[in-house]
């Protein structure tokens, strides 16, 4: 069995006054307040649910782009944990920023256009502000992540397109409607991503709750899933702490959803496609 590694887990200081909050679009997210989780309990969860490694995910409604507490997090334990941050893409001097970030340990970036607190925001997939940042991904192999549901797609394709080097991670699969159940038609547009062989799609949670609503099931659309993009593009994502229950609960529900999957296929989704995403994690 290949390591479990998770590429969407949070961290949250308890120390404000070293790392205060300052979210994103100027409204912290619930789930921070209510369940914050410092660097020390995700790897104590790890250890309880038999996670390996981890891709830990700037949480862009508590910090904004203060990266500090995901950066000095995981060098904390820097066999296991490895983080994702947050820049101002729309900024002269964010691929000067980027390259700072990633001098502090930073292998991956997040675009985050929306979510929690606020509806998603495609603009700034397409704004050419951007593209310095984007080329700088490519030239160091940085992956892209990005936070943003079906109507931000159109952009997400033409950014595929257009740096067709950038690995494009997909937060959350951008939650498609699978509701009317197979053949999943009304996910058209989504499963029309498959055809860029640069973008990766993060499961989570929430994919699982939906791929149990309505007509849908997990022994119907995860072999769609996979038929459609390979495993060897899909990864798990816990978003622990922001899905409620306890990180062995989560992971537990994400493997009663692939079950209908080979075991191969489930060793890429569980671990071996963040390995090929982030190297460090190997």
């Amino acid at each position: 069995m290949t390591q479990i590694i998770d590429i969407h887990p949070h961290i949250i200081s308890d120390d404000e006054t070293r790392y205060p909050p300052a979210p994103l679009f100027g409204k912290r997210s619930e789930w921070s307040k209510e369940r914050p989780t410092t660097v020390e309990t995700l790897i104590e969860a790890m250890d309880q649910a038999g996670i390996a490694k981890a891709a830990v995910v700037h949480s862009s409604t508590t910090y904004g782009f203060d990266n500090r507490y995901v950066v000095e997090g995981c060098a904390k334990y820097p066999e296991r944990l490895v983080p994702v941050g947050s820049v101002d893409v729309l900024q002269p001097d964010a691929p000067a920023t980027i390259r700072r970030w990633i001098e502090r340990g930073l292998v991956g970036l997040r675009l985050f256009t929306g979510g929690s607190t606020k509806a998603f925001d495609p603009s700034v997939l397409e704004d050419p502000r951007t593209f310095p940042a984007w080329e700088l991904c490519a030239e160091l192999t940085l992956p892209m992540c990005i936070t943003t549901g079906i109507v931000g797609l159109p952009q997400v394709k033409a950014l595929a397109k257009r740096f067709s080097d950038v690995a494009i991670v997909i937060d959350h699969m951008a939650r498609p409607d699978l509701k009317e159940g197979p053949p999943y038609s009304k996910a058209e547009s989504f499963f029309e991503l498959a055809s860029f062989g640069n973008i990766y799609l993060k499961l989570t949670p929430k994919n699982c709750e939906d791929a149990r609503s309505g007509l849908a099931t997990p022994e119907t659309f995860f072999p769609t899933l996979v038929e459609t993009f390979g495993a060897q593009r899909l990864a798990w994502g816990s978003n622990f702490p922001t899905s409620p229950g306890t990180l062995a609960e989560i992971l537990g529900v994400m493997r009663t959803s692939l079950e209908s999957l080979s075991a191969e296929d489930q060793d890429w989704i569980l671990g071996k496609t963040a390995q090929r995403l982030y190297p460090t994690l190997l």
